[in-house]
């Protein structure tokens, strides 16, 4: 039996909204148990190890996560990595505060680069086979009325004039950095498994997302597990060591 270990954001350990929970003014989370990682390990009998974090997981937390866990990694035939959904990110209340100020993401495209890539090294030294996951979409509405649910009007309207006034920049911004994702893969001829274009190809994509417009819900998990699954038929784990550059 193969196995894979993956890491990744909240995305990837399979969180969603839990309905039951969460009232008007506030919004709770739970892990789905059938999150795409676990279905994918039913569906191709592999041994799936989900190592996932909640909680604004960037290249960064991933540096120490893998860190603690070096010998699963080099006995792994795949180690999965899905990074870049927080990297992206701002400090929203910073923007509300000062929106006529030059305000930074967790980490900047360059720096988020070369972090993804000492991870994807590092995979490759222990001998696994890393496989990227590109970035889910979101929807930059649903998601700017979530993360500015405890501010005023005031603070809101801040937020909306440092994006330019429209909500489009969040997701433009969010799509820059997936395009830099698939720009690695390349770069570095790392397999990727695209699992933005399964949501695109679908009527309405944000159908398939929670209603805080970033974590896909039970049928977003079924997408991805469908391109995982397929992607994953096609390819052998090669266990050699990459030393490209940027």
């Amino acid at each position: 039996m193969k196995s894979i270990i993956a890491f990744g954001d909240s995305v990837l350990k399979g969180v969603i909204i839990d309905k039951e929970r969460s009232g008007d003014d506030s919004v709770r989370y739970t892990c789905l148990e059938d999150n795409f990682t676990n279905l994918c390990g039913k569906r191709l009998g592999l041994d799936v190890h989900n190592y996932g974090r909640f909680g604004g997981s960037t290249v960064d937390t991933g540096e120490k996560i893998m860190k603690r866990h070096l010998d699963a990694i080099s006995k792994a035939d795949f180690t999965l990595l899905e990074y870049g959904g927080n990297d992206c990110d701002h400090n929203w209340d910073e923007i509300a505060a000062a929106p006529n100020e030059a305000h930074k993401p967790k980490n900047d495209l360059r720096t988020f680069s070369l972090k993804y890539k000492e991870l994807i090294d590092e995979v490759c030294r222990l001998g696994s086979s890393p496989i990227m996951l590109s970035l889910t979409p979101l929807d930059p509405e649903r998601y700017f009325n979530h993360f500015t649910c405890s501010m005023d009007k005031r603070q809101k309207n801040a937020v909306k004039e440092w994006l330019g006034g429209t909500y489009e920049t969040i997701s433009s911004w969010h799509e820059m950095y997936n395009l830099q994702v698939f720009k690695l893969a390349i770069a570095l001829k790392v397999p990727i498994i695209d699992i933005t274009s399964v949501f695109f190809s679908k009527k309405d994509y944000r159908d398939y997302l929670c209603e805080d417009g970033i974590h896909p819900n039970e049928n977003g998990h079924r997408l991805i597990a469908d391109a995982i699954c397929d992607h994953l038929k096609t390819i052998k784990p090669a266990r050699s060591l990459f030393s490209f550059s940027l």
